[in-house]
């Protein structure tokens, strides 16, 4: 039987896989506040689309959690917002990163 938790995060992945979406390895930093402090790690993207991406990240956050994602390829950036976090592998954790108000040329590709 499924939780409330495990239908809404399968109700979530139905609609991001609806969207546009290219399998894309796109290096990336990802910076968050923290105690009036800027924090930031390098991550990667394991696929993209023009709202957001699924990224492995060093760094677990909430869900919710605001976020500055910059582009390393075209230094692009673009305020973000954690909306599904998946397990801890070797190299991070999977995180679902909806961007907000990203400019068309955000990935550098056309969706």
């Amino acid at each position: 039987m499924l939780t409330a938790h495990d239908e809404k995060s399968l109700a979530l992945r139905k609609h991001l896989r609806a969207v546009a979406r290219v399998n894309s390895r796109v290096p990336i930093t990802v910076e968050w506040v923290e105690a009036n402090t800027r924090h930031s790690v390098i991550g990667y993207t394991v696929d993209i689309g023009p709202k957001g991406c699924l990224a492995i990240v060093p760094q677990g956050f909430a869900i919710g959690q605001r976020l500055r994602v910059l582009n390393m390829v075209n230094k692009e950036a673009a305020d973000a917002i954690l909306i599904w976090r998946g397990h801890e592998g070797r190299a991070g954790w999977e995180l679902g990163i909806e961007l907000q108000n990203a400019a068309e040329a955000f990935w550098g590709v056309e969706f």
